[in-house]
């Protein structure tokens, strides 16, 4: 069905909060990191895209941890603490991060822990994020990736969703009470779900869905993860090659498809009126009720990667954006 002939599309109170107002997501699940010892920054420079020796207490840095063969092997949210490095991780790569970085500890003195069991996270996010922690009293870091302590949790600026917020770490037993204390300031509790349509409206892609071992770091677009001037880590030979030769054959964009018919990862996407093959492939597709019709995730070849593209998709016309 066309999505000019479709009804209004419900919107559910948590997707509304984190869309305008500031919504509270339990991600409790997801895998929390602990490096300590002398030679934890050396350790975690040489295995990661981004320039951990640079960073000081209170800060933090999006970074991508490959294998040597230059393949996304997990994404992290790593922040830097006066005795300990935090790997902030998706579900899915919890033990996989923690056992590759093992795997390279030879003789230097690092510790890695899963604190994932005894650090919870609470993340709040939405436009009005920072102005009810504010309103709680607590601090609010004021640069992407820094931390603030507020009492025993610790407060991230970080978000999921591309709605901006942050993430708040703290023991299991005292969840129940931040929750709390972010429903009375006047948070709104939003699901899995609502937050995975805010997060593709937003073009933000997730570990697991849009990026996989799959893919290479430049077809992702995420370069806020690389330093591509701090010297050699593990996969940075391919990273290099790749951006010396301009050889990217295919880059993650967001496609809206004029359509209430939510297809498939792996549905192909051609441009109208030529049989030259496929124009790209979906990872991911939601439908969205603020705008009424599908957008989707989309690794598209590089020729057709450019924001106005005219595409089709299932006879519905789609466009890169």
């Amino acid at each position: 069905m066309n999505f000019l002939g479709m009804s209004t599309i419900a919107m559910t109170p948590g997707y509304q909060a984190l869309r305008a107002h500031t919504a509270w997501l339990d991600l409790s699940a997801r895998g929390k990191i602990k490096v300590s010892g002398e030679d934890r920054a050396r350790l975690l420079h040489a295995m990661s895209t981004n320039h951990v020796q640079q960073l000081t207490p209170g800060a933090g840095c999006y970074a991508f941890f490959l294998n040597a063969q230059g393949r996304i092997l997990a994404d992290v949210n790593l922040f830097c603490f006066e005795d300990r490095f935090l790997l902030d991780t998706e579900p899915e790569t919890r033990r996989k991060l923690f056992e590759h970085l093992d795997r390279y500890i030879i003789a230097d003195d690092v510790t890695l822990s899963d604190e994932t069991d005894h650090v919870t996270t609470v993340a709040l996010e939405g436009p009005e994020a920072a102005a009810l922690l504010a309103k709680l009293g607590a601090p609010v870091p004021e640069t992407p990736y820094s931390t603030a302590t507020w009492g025993s949790r610790t407060v991230a600026r970080v978000d999921s969703t591309g709605s901006g917020g942050f993430f708040i770490f703290t023991a299991p037993d005292d969840q129940p009470h931040l929750i709390e204390d972010l429903e009375n300031a006047g948070a709104i509790a939003a699901t899995f779900h609502d937050s995975s349509v805010v997060r593709i409206e937003n073009g933000r892609p997730r570990y697991g869905e849009e990026i996989t071992e799959r893919f290479l770091v430049q077809e992702t677009g995420q370069l806020q993860a690389v330093h591509f001037s701090k010297g050699c880590y593990l996969g940075q030979e391919i990273v290099e090659r790749v951006r010396s030769r301009a050889q990217i054959h295919r880059l993650l964009r967001r496609v809206e498809i004029d359509s209430s018919e939510v297809p498939p990862a792996g549905t192909k996407l051609h441009i109208p009126d030529i049989a030259a093959g496929d124009a790209g492939e979906i990872v991911s597709a939601v439908l969205s009720p603020s705008l009424g019709k599908v957008v989707a995730m989309a690794y598209m070849r590089t020729p057709n990667s450019e924001p106005g593209t005219e595409l089709t998709i299932n006879g519905a016309p789609a466009r890169v954006t």
